[in-house]
């Protein structure tokens, strides 16, 4: 999956067509077109839970640590530097239809933070990791009854092309959202 979803900027595709014959397929790579946040950010979830369930010193720790890594520096550089947020099509926050969105703004925050505690990330990421979690806190709402509100949520969706991620719908307290945030809410316990 890596080899054929891994751009040279170190983000990863949303998906890959070894056949090249999917509609979103580009015919000579078979790469999806666009980097999706929220499954890039489940990705770093993968490399960082799987690290930590294996046993010291297997052989596997080292490599995906570092691809870990590699994921938290890329990911460093698409933060949107006002808001600390992350947008649903991560390297395109420059299009003003382009929208922050909470689910992989939560999972980044937490690959960042699992990278730098793994020892596999410059500490100084940590800044970003930070910045994410005071931009999704700033976004929290909560209700008459008082209960949190997370907005700016993608719902679930296929792969696509740049206007079929933009047109998803937002919700509110989705769960890829809400679990997402208490993702990000474990890291940052952690690291802090």
């Amino acid at each position: 999956m890596r080899r054929g979803t891994l751009r040279p900027d170190g983000l990863l595709v949303h998906a890959w067509d070894e056949s090249r014959r999917a509609p979103w397929a580009d015919p000579a790579t078979g790469m999806a077109p666009e980097v999706w946040g929220r499954a890039l950010g489940w990705y770093g979830v993968a490399l960082a839970e799987i690290r930590a369930a294996l046993p010291e010193g297997h052989p596997a720790r080292e490599d995906l640590a570092a691809k870990l890594g590699a994921l938290a520096e890329a990911l460093v550089h698409y933060q949107d530097a006002g808001s600390g947020l992350w947008h649903q099509v991560v390297d395109k926050g420059d299009r003003p239809d382009n929208w922050l969105e909470l689910s992989c703004s939560s999972l980044y925050v937490y690959s960042i933070a699992e990278a730098v505690r793994a020892g596999a990330a410059d500490p100084a990421l940590l800044e970003a990791a930070r910045r994410g979690f005071a931009g999704i806190t700033a976004r929290v709402e909560w209700d008459a009854e008082g209960r949190l509100v997370l907005p700016d949520i993608c719902i679930g969706t296929g792969v696509g092309d740049y206007a079929h991620y933009i047109a998803r719908p937002v919700s509110r307290n989705d769960l890829h959202g809400v679990g997402t945030f208490v993702w990000a809410c474990m890291a940052m316990d952690r690291v802090d």
